[in-house]
C-alpha cells in the first residue's frame, strides 16, 4: 500500500472508530463548536434520553411545540456504565458534582431529524468532582430530539411531549 492511501485510510478509520475519536477531530467539528484556544478534552459522556416540548401558542396566536428541557442518563463511552445525568439548566450532575452552562454558539446538525449541535460555556459549577474543572461544553452527533412538527393546537394546550435523543457532550477545561 502506499503511504497517501495508507494515510487516508487510518483517518476513515477515526472518523468511523467510534464517537470518542470522532468528537476530538477537529476537522469535523464546525469552527463556530470548537473550545477556546488553551482548553483541553477532559471528559466525553453519551447522553440518552429525551428533550421535552410544551403545546404553546405564539404571539401571533399560532400553537407550536417549544422547547422546555432535556432528560438525560450520561453513559461513559468506553464502558456503557450510567455515571450521571443531564436535565434542565442546561444541567450536567455526577458524582455530587454539577455544572451549569448556558448556550455561545449554534450548528445545524448534519441529520435535519436532529436537535442542533452546540457549544455551551460554564455559568457555575461545584469545586469538586468529575465537572470541578470545565469551562466548555459541547453537544454533538445529536440523534433525534426534534420537536414534533404538528399535533399541537388549542384541544392539547399547554400540553407536554418527549421526543428520544441521543448525543455526545464534550467537556472541556484548563490544561495544566
Amino acid at each position: 500500500m502506499d503511504l497517501p492511501f495508507l494515510g487516508l485510510m487510518v483517518f476513515l478509520l477515526l472518523l468511523v472508530a467510534g464517537p470518542d475519536q470522532v468528537t476530538v477531530q477537529n476537522a469535523v467539528v464546525p469552527e463556530p463548536l470548537r473550545p477556546p484556544s488553551g482548553q483541553v478534552v477532559l471528559m466525553h459522556l453519551r447522553g440518552k434520553g429525551k428533550q421535552i416540548y410544551v403545546c404553546e401558542a405564539s404571539a401571533a396566536g399560532a400553537s407550536a411545540w417549544k422547547f422546555k428541557a432535556p432528560e438525560a442518563n450520561l453513559y461513559n463511552i468506553e464502558t456503557g456504565d450510567l455515571v450521571g445525568r443531564h436535565y434542565a439548566g442546561p444541567t450536567w450532575e455526577s458524582d455530587g458534582s454539577k455544572v451549569v452552562g448556558k448556550v455561545v454558539a449554534t450548528v445545524l446538525s448534519p441529520d435535519a431529524n436532529s436537535i442542533p449541535w452546540l457549544l455551551l460555556t460554564m455559568v457555575s459549577r461545584s469545586d469538586t468532582g468529575m465537572f470541578s474543572k470545565v469551562q466548555t461544553i459541547q453537544r454533538l452527533q445529536t440523534k433525534g430530539g426534534v420537536a414534533p412538527a404538528t399535533g399541537c393546537g388549542a384541544a392539547n394546550f399547554k400540553e407536554e411531549t418527549a421526543v428520544p435523543y441521543e448525543a455526545i457532550y464534550s467537556f472541556y477545561g484548563a490544561a495544566h
